[in-house]
């Protein structure tokens, strides 16, 4: 009783010290939002073939690239065996985002697949870091 106690607590602190939102600011921010391309990567049929890991690592390197190259915005590998490898946020077209997809060598091999989709965002989001 003492957990859930606690539990609810922490809660209605945390509702408490949540920045208020007004509908002005949201109608504001909505005009902001631009296109983005969101890729789901998935195991692919080859993906227990012997070698992946050399496929995987030079599919790392070519995210890396594409960073730095500013068409990969987010990059977000799955951490635990599961029906989703990853996740990708793409400053490109999903027509651009496919070819560019379509051309990694781990997609290539069939070690992944993948899935695109129509997102919107805010431009300046980003993850929290140093």
């Amino acid at each position: 009783m003492l957990f859930v106690f606690s539990a609810v607590i922490i809660f209605v602190t945390q509702l408490q010290t949540m920045t208020n939102i007004t509908d002005e600011f949201m109608y504001s921010m909505f005009p902001k939002s631009r296109e983005y391309c969101m890729m789901i990567l998935r195991p692919g049929p080859n993906a227990d073939q012997e070698g992946v890991e050399k496929l995987i690592w030079e599919h790392g390197r070519r995210n890396f690239a594409l960073r730095a190259d500013g068409q990969l915005s987010i990059v977000c590998p799955v951490t635990i065996e599961s029906n989703i490898s990853g996740m990708g946020i793409f400053n490109t077209s999903i027509d651009d985002t496919r070819k560019l997809m379509e051309e990694d060598p781990a997609v290539q091999a069939g070690v992944f697949v993948f899935e695109l989709h129509p997102i919107l965002g805010f431009p300046g989001d980003n993850l929290p870091g140093e």
